[in-house]
């Protein structure tokens, strides 16, 4: 594992029972974990959405003696070279800046594929499911869309759920009594109450649940059996979602590989697209 700030994050909060508002604390730091550092408790508070009283009992709670603290401790350990980039951040106008946290984010997910086996088991158990339920809801849709489409061309019974609503649960029984055995979701933030209480439903009913979220303290969490976590963007008025993106390629690699027939089915698909003229080369 990469020493990234949120990698330190990760480890920071490793081991320790947080409360439902701690949690959303600590997912609030990983998602901006370059800055926080920077940040008064006040301001910490409010982009997290809690009370001030609230942040200092999170400190305590990882056993420092309060908030200022915990924050003389992460800009200990803050790279020299992140705060030679934060005096260079006026340079780049509010576009470059988005840019440049999305790159951040591809760095934080290097530093969690570094360790591959997550990955590689979760290629096995998505393999493994025929038919494979794929979830995304609202802001994740795209991401499952994207991973659907694909993944239908070496996988042999894919199913998209991008649609909420009370045939949600109706689907996701057909493809457990049709032989399912694991389901992948992307999970986004804002996250949908109805994403949450799917997965409770598919975990109880005997789907294992691999996740792709922005991160390991999304409320999907105590949900998911496995969670690989891809930071989002927040620079720009709607979130972006370049790490998820490319987590959810990554976890097509991994299936492809376990799947024995995945490079015959490839060419199969090749061969007919080419006699049907499908693309213009």
């Amino acid at each position: 594992m990469t020493d990234s700030p949120a990698a330190r994050l990760q480890k920071l909060f490793e081991g320790h029972r947080l409360t439902p508002t701690q949690r959303r604390i600590a997912h609030c730091m990983v998602r901006g974990a370059a800055e926080v550092p920077f940040l008064s408790s006040v301001e910490l508070a409010e982009l997290a959405g809690v009370s001030q009283p609230s942040v200092t009992r999170f400190a305590v709670a990882l056993g420092f003696d309060g908030y200022p603290a915990l924050r003389r401790h992460l800009r200990e350990v803050a790279p020299a070279e992140r705060a030679a980039a934060a005096a260079h951040e006026d340079a780049y106008n509010e576009y470059q800046q988005a840019v440049q946290g999305e790159i951040e984010n591809l760095r934080q997910l290097a530093a969690v594929l570094a360790d591959p086996a997550p990955v590689q088991e979760a290629g096995r158990l998505l393999a493994a499911s025929v038919p494979l339920p794929v979830l995304g809801l609202r802001a994740a849709s795209s991401q499952a869309r994207g991973f659907a489409y694909f993944a239908a061309k070496v996988h042999p019974d894919v199913r998209l759920l991008d649609e909420g609503g009370s045939m949600l649960e109706d689907r996701i029984d057909a493809a457990l009594y049709e032989g399912a055995t694991a389901l992948l979701c992307f999970a986004l933030p804002r996250h949908p109450r109805e994403v949450v209480d799917t997965l409770e439903r598919a975990r109880r009913a005997g789907l294992t649940v691999v996740t792709v979220a922005d991160s390991a303290f999304a409320p999907v969490a105590r949900h998911s059996d496995l969670l690989i976590p891809a930071p989002v963007g927040t620079g720009l008025a709607f979130d972006t979602a370049c790490a998820p993106m490319l987590l959810g390629r990554v976890l097509l690699e991994a299936m492809a590989d376990a799947l024995p027939d995945a490079q015959a089915r490839l060419e199969a698909f090749d061969a007919r697209a080419a006699a049907r003229g499908l693309f213009v080369e």
